[in-house]
C-alpha cells in the first residue's frame, strides 16, 4: 500500500509541479511582459514609452521576488513622472503577491518530491524501482497533458468567465474589480495579455510533460526490448 500511495502521489505531483513551475517562470520572464506590451499596444494606451515599459515589467518582477511593500512603481506617463497605481491597485497586488508566493512554494515542494523519488530510484540499483519510475513519469506526463487539454477547452470557449471565476475563488475581497479606463493594472495587463500568458504556461508545461512521457516511455520500451531477447 505505501508503494501504491507514493506512486499515485508522484503522478499527481508531476502536473502540479509542471504547471506551477511554468506559472512561476511566466511571472519572471521579461519576454512575457515585453511581448504582451507590444501586442496590445500598451505604450499607446498608457502613454508610457516602450523603454519605460521595460522598467515597469522589471518593477513587477522585483516586487514579486522581494519582501518590499507596498508596490511602488513610477514611470513617465505622457512625459510626466508619476506613481502608476492607486491604493486599491496596490492592496490588490499585495494579495497577488501572496498568491504568487504560494505558487512558488507548491512548485518547490512538489519539485523536491518528484526529484527525490527519481533520485532514489536512479541510485537504488533496483531495476523494479526504475521500471516503476518510468511508468510513473509516463502517467504523470499523460495526466498533465489531459489537464491542459481539459482546461484549454474551457479557456477557448469562455476565457473571460474563467478568469473572473479564478479571481472569485482566489481572493476574499473585490479589490480585483478595477476600472479599465483609469486603473493602470488593467491598462498594462488587458485580458488578452492574460490569455496569451496562459497559453505560454500551458505550452511550457506540455513540453515538460512530453519530455517526461518520452523519458518514461522510452525506458519502458527499452526494458521490454531487453527482456524479449
Amino acid at each position: 500500500m505505501p508503494a501504491l500511495v507514493s506512486g499515485w502521489l508522484f503522478v499527481l505531483c508531476v502536473p502540479v509541479f509542471l504547471i506551477c513551475a511554468s506559472v512561476a517562470w511566466a511571472f519572471n520572464d521579461p519576454g512575457v511582459y515585453h511581448r504582451g506590451f507590444q501586442k496590445y499596444h500598451v505604450s499607446a494606451y498608457s502613454g508610457i514609452e516602450e523603454e519605460d515599459l521595460r522598467g515597469v515589467g522589471a518593477g513587477f518582477r522585483n516586487y514579486f521576488n522581494s519582501l518590499e511593500e507596498p508596490l511602488d512603481i513610477r514611470a513617465r506617463v505622457y512625459g510626466e513622472e508619476r506613481a502608476l497605481f492607486n491604493d486599491r491597485e496596490v492592496h490588490h497586488m499585495r494579495d497577488v503577491k501572496r498568491l504568487v508566493w504560494g505558487v512558488y512554494a507548491i512548485a518547490v515542494l512538489t519539485g523536491f518530491y518528484v526529484a527525490g523519488c527519481a533520485a532514489w530510484a536512479l541510485t537504488s540499483g533496483d531495476w523494479d524501482a526504475l521500471r516503476r519510475l518510468g511508468r510513473r513519469c509516463a502517467w504523470g506526463g499523460g495526466t498533465t497533458l489531459t489537464a491542459i487539454v481539459l482546461f484549454g477547452v474551457f479557456a477557448l470557449t469562455g476565457f473571460a468567465a474563467l478568469f473572473t471565476l479564478f479571481h472569485q475563488i482566489s481572493f476574499t475581497n473585490d479589490l480585483w474589480q478595477l476600472d479599465p479606463r483609469t486603473d493602470y493594472l488593467l491598462i498594462l495587463f488587458p485580458l488578452g495579455f492574460w490569455f496569451d500568458a496562459t497559453v505560454t504556461v500551458a505550452l511550457r508545461a506540455a513540453a515538460g510533460a512530453l519530455a517526461l512521457m518520452a523519458a518514461g516511455g522510452g525506458y519502458l520500451a527499452y526494458r521490454r526490448s531487453r527482456s524479449s531477447h
